[in-house]
């Protein structure tokens, strides 16, 4: 990884989970990379691009984001001394706009969803030889970045190996960085459970299909899992790892960000509920039932992936919407 310049992401704590262990039946440890400074997962990956792209001769940084994604660059730019460009989509809310302006960086705001934003970042960067875009989860370094979670969990699980690791998917950087990551560290046996939410399951949709599949719209509330259409390395990986895909509603992905909430204190977005879902809505428990994963599991991971773009106000605004 690229070693000079500024560390723009931290080693986050690895909990087990008294709660959720009591709900899965057994060992539940949380990885809690909502206590980056970005507030989600994204600086990893994110933050290396960056660097990278700086160590090469880039001046400006261009990213396309519905949210975190677009923070975590205007973070690592005003950390490397770069100026940035965030492109938004309309489906992003004023209060995460907001944030990426308060960290210096110019905010556009284009297109329905983030598909459309990006085109216009590719297109103001055409227009500037000194412009790099940062992809938010469709590039090799992000990837790489992303992969440094999975080598913290094997230092602070003590050379125990988890049975399986759970994380979400929405453009499918995180997904990535997890596979490459357990290949990396020997563990290419574990198997990853990717969650994700009706209304954005492009990974889903991909898997079924055996190809890659564009949504037509996103209609979930996890505006976070918002891409169209998923990474094709994630669908590379699929044939190549075991990579179960689970698929809950908005409903049950808010309830268990509410449930994460009580239990540790720790408020995350939609998208990070979809993952934390599999443990509150028991869908490791379907899985094994089907016979996707052991009957016995002696130890779980879930990535708590984060994400800046709430605050309790709007958690309980989705909970009374999806419950009208």
């Amino acid at each position: 990884m690229a070693g000079s310049g500024p560390e723009l992401h931290i080693k986050t704590p690895l909990l087990e989970s008294i709660p959720m262990t009591k709900v899965a039946g057994c060992p539940v440890y949380i990885k809690c990379d909502n206590m980056q400074p970005t507030a989600s997962f994204k600086i990893r990956g994110i933050g290396l691009r960056c660097k990278k792209a700086l160590e090469a001769g880039y001046t400006r940084i261009i990213s396309s984001s519905g949210g975190n994604a677009g923070y975590a660059a205007a973070y690592a730019a005003r950390q490397l001394g770069m100026p940035a460009t965030v492109v938004i989509p309309e489906s992003t809310s004023k209060f995460m706009a907001d944030k990426i302006r308060g960290l210096g960086a110019d905010v556009i705001v284009h297109g329905k969803v983030w598909d459309y934003a990006n085109e216009h970042a590719l297109q103001l960067a055409k227009e500037d030889s000194s412009a790099v875009v940062i992809h938010p989860f469709d590039h090799p370094d992000i990837w790489e970045g992303h992969e440094s979670i999975i080598v913290e969990i094997q230092d602070q699980l003590h050379g125990k190996k988890p049975d399986v690791v759970v994380t979400c998917v929405g453009g499918g950087g995180l997904l990535c960085g997890v596979v490459q990551g357990l290949q990396t560290v020997g563990w290419g046996d574990v198997p990853v459970v990717a969650m994700e939410t009706f209304g954005a399951e492009s990974f889903n949709a991909a898997v079924k299909a055996g190809k890659l599949v564009t949504l037509p719209d996103i209609t979930s509330v996890a505006k976070s899992l918002g891409s169209l259409r998923v990474a094709e390395r994630c669908l590379t990986l699929s044939r190549e790892h075991s990579i179960l895909s689970g698929v809950v509603t908005d409903q049950k992905a808010i309830d268990a960000c509410l449930h994460l909430l009580d239990d540790h204190r720790i408020l995350v977005e939609p998208a990070c509920g979809a993952a934390v879902s599999a443990v509150y809505s028991d869908v490791l428990g379907e899985l094994r039932a089907e016979g996707k994963l052991p009957k016995k599991l002696g130890c779980v991971v879930v990535i708590v992936c984060g994400g800046g773009a709430i605050n309790l106000q709007m958690l309980l605004k989705f909970k009374e919407d999806c419950n009208l």
